[in-house]
């Protein structure tokens, strides 16, 4: 049978919402604003939004890795640290301009993900997570040892010195805007399409995907590196906006143990889960974090409270609650109320929307 001579169906594949197409326009007019803000903003207001979007950015890319490609690392900050220390190697001893060097290091940390995915993909499940952070772990011991960028207590990135304050606080802000941007476009595109699904597909169960004809350790190696490009393009960014770097800094456990705990409570396997969990982690962490000891003791409680009442995060419930989706990666089946009635078509010919639709069930 040809497709032409195929029965219409009474329904058709949707993604987009009202929902959506609403925050879609407002999220457009957000980041025109955002874009002016260097010319009426006050400095400090550029200075957190920058440590906002390095926060997302670090807590989306875990999330691409974890929570769609079930990939659990509690090593990421081994890539967070190597783009922060290829920038301010290249904006110190090469003469590159620091902002060009956030690029190159971010290229960098996706480079040195390959050879460290021979290491990590021997491994899984529990192992896998145990053994990306030992790898940071040997990232942080060899850093240290380095004399040339200071040792183990660091150095200062010097290469913007020749640069007015005024000027580096908003090209700063500006890439900063603009990896967030590009980071939740491409993670969006990339979820929506067929790679985006197999991607689930193996996160679900592996043996299933390659019976399927999934190239699994091919999906699951550029996932990898992907992830850790955008690690270290955040840790590039953070320290460009820091102007100091140090091994016990850059390659802290507690970037991914941060990471995880934006992604968990905003909402893990959803792309609105690390923006709404970076603004709530940034908060915190501002208006909190000079309790010291008491407020370590308070995230792991509010971590805890989500985990136990909201176990897909503060979006997932408000997602089920109340129907939002801003970017919905999912397809639904919607009746046209002017199709005629018909009858069905036969099973096979409605394989590929069955599968589409179970896996927008389980996503």
């Amino acid at each position: 049978m040809t497709p032409s001579s195929l029965p219409s169906l009474p329904f058709a594949v949707e993604r987009a919402t009202a929902t959506s197409r609403a925050f879609g326009i407002g999220a457009a007019a957000l980041a025109l604003l955002a874009a002016s803000l260097p010319f009426w903003g006050e400095s400090s207001w550029m200075r957190e939004f920058v440590e906002i979007g390095c926060y997302f950015i670090f807590a989306m890319m875990w999330n691409l890795l974890a929570g769609y490609g079930g990939m659990v690392s509690i090593g990421q900050h081994a890539f967070f640290g190597f783009g922060g220390y290829v920038m301010l190697m290249l904006g110190n001893f090469a003469g590159v301009n620091p902002f060009v060097a956030v690029v190159l290091g971010a290229l960098a940390a996706g480079l040195i993900a390959v050879p460290v995915s021979f290491v990590a993909f021997r491994l899984s499940g529990g192992y896998f997570a145990i053994g990306t952070w030992v790898i940071a772990e040997v990232f942080r011991l060899s850093f240290a040892n380095v004399s040339a960028v200071g040792g183990g207590s660091g150095t200062t990135l010097t290469a913007l010195r020749g640069i007015e304050r005024s000027t580096r606080e908003s090209v700063t802000y500006w890439m900063a805007l603009g990896c967030v941007v590009a980071a939740i476009v491409l993670v969006y595109l990339f979820l929506r399409g067929k790679r985006g699904l197999a991607l689930l597909a193996i996160r679900d169960n592996e043996v299933a995907a390659e019976s399927q004809g999934i190239a699994v350790r091919q999906t699951k190696l550029a996932v990898y590196v992907v992830a850790a490009f955008g690690a270290g393009l955040a840790g590039a960014l953070y320290f460009v906006g820091n102007l100091r770097i140090s091994p016990d800094a850059a390659f802290s456990v507690n970037w991914s143990a941060f990471a995880i705990f934006m992604v968990v409570i905003g909402g893990i396997g959803r792309i609105e889960g690390p923006i709404v969990g970076a603004v709530i982690f940034w908060a915190l962490n501002k208006f909190f974090s000079d309790y010291g000891t008491w407020y370590l003791l308070g995230l792991g409680l509010i971590a805890i409270v989500v985990t136990l009442f909201f176990r897909q995060g503060l979006w997932g419930y408000a997602q089920q609650r109340w129907g939002w989706s801003v970017f919905p990666t999912q397809r639904r089946l919607v009746l046209q109320p002017d199709a005629p009635a018909r009858r069905p078509a036969p099973a096979a010919q409605h394989s590929d929307l069955h599968f589409e639709a179970s896996h927008a069930k389980h996503q």
